[in-house]
């Protein structure tokens, strides 16, 4: 997962920042409490951005570098926001010796992001999995909850096409 600054600017609201504060000055002093205030970080912004990191950094009393090892070590919080449309291609063995490799290169491609990224507009996503579970279809792709399968990467243009609004 690339743990780079996002090209998606920062547009968190003062609502966003009072609700956060006030679940940092309600678990501050448990022990352990700094899983959950990160958890609901992300439940309010969707994911966790250096500018978030810092209030929870502040609000709770430890490091930046606490917070930063936190978020980037549990794979349930992302650094970057993710898109309308969520691409996941699957990685996994079955896949990978059928072509995914070279079909997420096309999706990087024509999105003009990396994996772990999302576009500026918001609209798509990309990620990479280790298994879709659809294995007798390799490679395969998937967008939310659609799956795309036995694909070559010159079939990338037209799936992206189906997500136009």
């Amino acid at each position: 997962m690339a743990n780079t600054i996002s090209a998606v600017p920062f547009q968190g609201t003062p609502e966003q920042e009072k609700q956060l504060r006030d679940k940092i000055a309600e678990l501050k002093n448990e022990g352990g409490a700094l899983m959950p205030v990160m958890q609901y970080a992300q439940e309010i912004y969707g994911y966790l951005p250096i500018e978030v990191q810092k209030i929870i950094a502040e609000g709770m009393d430890v490091p930046m570098e606490e917070v930063y090892g936190v978020a980037t070590f549990y794979a349930q919080f992302n650094l970057n926001p993710k898109g309308k449309y969520k691409i996941q291609t699957c990685l996994g063995t079955a896949c990978y010796v059928k072509g995914s490799g070279d079909l997420h290169a096309r999706l990087e491609k024509e999105l003009g992001i990396k994996s772990g990224e999302c576009t500026p507009d918001l609209k798509f996503s990309l990620d990479g999995c280790r298994c879709i579970g659809a294995c007798g279809l390799a490679p395969v792709i998937m967008i939310n909850s659609d799956v795309y399968g036995r694909l070559v990467p010159d079939d990338i243009p037209g799936i992206l096409a189906k997500y136009e609004d």
